[in-house]
């Protein structure tokens, strides 16, 4: 069987690349931020272990605060460059994570009397990475090394959860003995409290309650 999950949840195995994949593309494209006319990203490109490419292209393209769009003076230098066709939209300065929870931060530019309270942070949703993840063309998932048929992104965000069969989860001595009382395996307990969390999830939305309140359930 599984569970039809109101709201999109990160997948606590791939929480990490998530968090990577969402420092490499621009959040408004889904295209990858890196220079495509940096020296290194010829090297990068023609680097055949997907693992080494990816963390390659991911260095690159974390630090760009914006994604880069071809003006309209690009290809008439005497040095031919290669088109990025990004965007231009801004991009987050740092994502960090905690627990399963993403943040983005945008800054400010510096000025003497800066502390720091003049950044915008936004928590990214499992919802907003699953939007920004199926933006991203074959190409950028062929250069990433996902493959676009077994291994897409946005399939790294659950929506259904499977649930195993009772087999797989008999219940259990409450003595320890064999004998007498029976209870809930772990695993069934644990499903129980997903199945009432999702329900809550539901009236919340029903409700119309604030996005803050739905965003509880969802880590």
């Amino acid at each position: 069987g599984h569970i039809e999950l109101h709201t999109p949840v990160f997948h606590v195995g791939f929480v990490v690349k998530i968090k990577k994949l969402l420092e490499t593309v621009c959040h408004t494209c889904g295209l990858i931020k890196a220079d495509f006319n940096h020296p290194d990203w010829i090297a990068a490109t023609k680097t055949k272990d997907a693992k080494k490419r990816f963390d390659k292209i991911w260095r690159m393209s974390r630090t760009k605060s914006t994604c880069d769009a071809d003006g309209p003076d690009a290809g008439k230098d005497k040095i031919p460059k290669i088109p990025h066709g990004g965007c231009g939209s801004a991009q987050p300065d740092t994502i960090r994570k905690d627990g399963l929870k993403l943040t983005a931060t945008w800054k400010q530019k510096k000025k003497e009397d800066d502390d720091g309270s003049g950044d915008r942070k936004e928590v990214i949703t499992p919802k907003q990475a699953q939007t920004i993840f199926k933006l991203m063309t074959e190409n950028t998932l062929a250069l990433l090394g996902l493959n676009a048929d077994y291994a897409r992104p946005e399939w790294m965000i659950l929506d259904v959860l499977p649930v195993p069969p009772p087999p797989v989860r008999p219940s259990i001595s409450v003595d320890g003995t064999g004998q007498g009382m029976r209870g809930e395996d772990d695993l069934t307990y644990k499903l129980g409290d997903i199945i009432r969390a999702n329900g809550r999830v539901a009236e919340c939305q029903q409700e119309g309650s604030p996005q803050h309140v739905t965003a509880e359930f969802e880590a």
